[in-house]
């Protein structure tokens, strides 16, 4: 772990020469400290099992692109990490970006507890829950203005999305999980999901009830019209609401 300054000027580096691509979340923060993930352009050997790694292991840039995969739990191979993100419940935990090109579809974060350990549970088998989304935020559907735009910054500087851990949760060890949904493409879409490992702490007792609870596969239906859309259709110029997939958002 290390400060944040330093982290970003470290950032800024990293992203002289890099290719254009999708983009995937790098890093993540807690206050002023910031906690490493995976870098899929770097060794794996320098990076898997060490003791500073948080984030589960995401191999490539590339989307997922169907709900049934099992790498729409946390991608793939999803190795598990040995170390964790300490935060307190009520807390932001930022995710930082190197980079974000798609401009449209939702985006969720979500939250799994693991018992005794995250480092071996099958991902696949854990009870998730969404405790927040944002999507089309003004305008209509192909042409408006998403979260997924709204949170590119273009001057150099990373993109942040920040979350914060609902306040009233039990403490205990999570898997956290982002989602980017990119539906950009007609009836194409794009999942890029990445997790992380962390130690919530504070002196909240609640926890979702079953109707918040999903697993991935599994969360996603295949005829899901949010997710297999073509929003280039002059029905979706005239449409200005957008419903996000999944199950509602619980926040405590």
């Amino acid at each position: 772990m290390s400060s944040l300054p330093s982290f970003l000027s470290a950032l800024a580096l990293a992203l002289v020469g890099r290719t254009v691509a999708h983009g995937g979340l790098s890093n993540y923060t807690v206050g002023e400290t910031w906690y490493r993930g995976y870098d899929p352009d770097q060794p794996l050997s320098d990076q898997e099992g060490k003791p500073w790694m948080v984030q589960r292991i995401w191999a490539s840039i590339d989307p997922i692109f169907t709900v049934n995969e099992t790498g729409l739990a946390c991608n793939n191979p999803a190795t598990a990490p040995p170390s964790y993100i300490p935060i307190t419940a009520g807390d932001n935990l930022t995710a930082v970006y190197w980079w974000w090109l798609h401009p449209v579809g939702p985006m969720s974060v979500w939250l799994a507890a693991c018992g005794e350990s995250c480092r071996h549970v099958d991902v696949n088998e854990l009870d998730f829950f969404k405790i927040w989304e944002a999507g089309l935020l003004d305008g209509n559907v192909p042409e408006g203005i998403w979260y997924q735009r709204q949170f590119q910054n273009w001057d150099g500087s990373p993109d942040m999305w920040p979350v914060t851990i609902p306040a009233t949760l039990r403490p205990g060890l999570y898997v956290v999980r982002h989602e980017i949904l990119s539906i950009h493409i007609a009836n194409k879409p794009q999942f890029y999901p990445e997790c992380a490992h962390l130690n919530i702490s504070g002196t909240g007792s609640r926890f979702p009830s079953n109707r918040y609870l999903v697993k991935f596969p599994g969360a996603y239906a295949e005829d899901d019209p949010s997710i297999f859309i073509d929003i280039y259709t002059d029905k979706m110029k005239n449409t200005t609401n957008y419903t996000i997939a999944g199950p509602p958002v619980w926040d405590g």
